[in-house]
């Protein structure tokens, strides 16, 4: 898998009950989607560059440990599948010191043409590596 966030929690980010409130949970996997977007060739640069995009289409997200103030956490995504039009991966989020599990998020994207606002086929380079990535999580 490949680490795609590393932070910590914040006192800000925690909610009445005193865990990190489920806003930042997807807050902090949105930020690895992006850095796996970029490790597949879907950078900013690529997506004003062509007029492309990523939409979410589904989420699923199981929280299996709280979270506190002052926690530190790395998050390890992986593509399952790619398709001509999406792709799908998943987030791992780990607390560092213990090294426990503490969520999952589970996504679908679709690769977007931003000036026809509907989805687009994904160029093959960015097919290809994210092929590549998926076949070398799997080993």
């Amino acid at each position: 898998m490949l680490e795609t966030y590393r932070g910590v929690v914040y006192p800000s980010q925690l909610d009445h009950m005193g865990h990190m409130n489920v806003q930042w949970y997807t807050a902090k996997f949105d930020e690895g989607t992006w850095q796996l977007f970029s490790a597949v060739g879907i950078t900013a640069d690529y997506i004003r560059r062509n007029h492309r995009g990523m939409a979410a289409l589904e989420q699923v997200t199981r929280y299996k440990a709280e979270v506190m103030a002052g926690d530190l956490l790395v998050v390890r995504s992986r593509i399952l599948e790619v398709k001509d039009k999406t792709l799908r991966f998943i987030h791992t989020m780990y607390n560092v010191e213990t090294g426990g599990e503490v969520a999952t998020s589970e996504l679908v994207a679709a690769h977007l043409d931003r000036m026809q606002r509907k989805a687009c086929t994904f160029p093959e380079e960015i097919k290809k590596n994210c092929l590549a990535l998926a076949e070398r999580a799997e080993s």
